[in-house]
């Protein structure tokens, strides 16, 4: 699979691809998607406004090949979103395109395209698994992901 747009795609659910939600002392996103590759790329670009910046302050681009695997599709958004993350924090590279050349419930292949900026808003120490679960509705998957910030 491949995903060749620069946006991130909204889902079924009214157009919305991701909403933060009030979680005491940490940030939350509840993020939706068609499908699984959907909701990965929807939480890559809920995590990326939590991180910012508010402004384009690009000073480089960067491209990373990256697979990860995990133990279901829970542990894999995890992953997902810990490896961006990772770039975030320690080469300020903020990710927005998603080449998804493989997605299954346990295993994701990608090359992802970014910029470096000069600084971010927030940080984020941790994605956790704290009431983290994938559900299947009529519309798609939904998923509350917490983070550590």
């Amino acid at each position: 699979m491949s995903n060749d747009k620069s946006a991130y795609r909204a889902g079924p659910y009214r157009g919305r691809a991701f909403e933060e939600i009030e979680h005491t002392a940490d940030r939350a996103l509840k993020i939706y998607g068609t499908d699984l590759q959907d909701l990965l790329l929807n939480a890559a670009g809920g995590m990326n406004s939590l991180l910012g910046p508010a402004t384009d302050t690009s000073i480089g681009q960067g491209k990373k090949s990256i697979a990860l695997d995990a133990i279901d599709a829970e542990s894999l958004l995890v992953e997902w979103l810990s490896e961006l993350a990772y770039w975030a924090e320690t080469e300020s590279l903020i990710f927005h395109k998603f080449d998804l050349h493989s997605v299954s419930p346990t295993h994701v292949k990608a090359t992802i395209h970014g910029r470096r900026v000069a600084q971010l808003e927030r940080h984020i120490k941790a994605v956790t698994y704290h009431n983290l679960k994938i559900t299947q509705t009529d519309e798609g998957l939904t998923a509350t992901v917490v983070f550590d910030v």
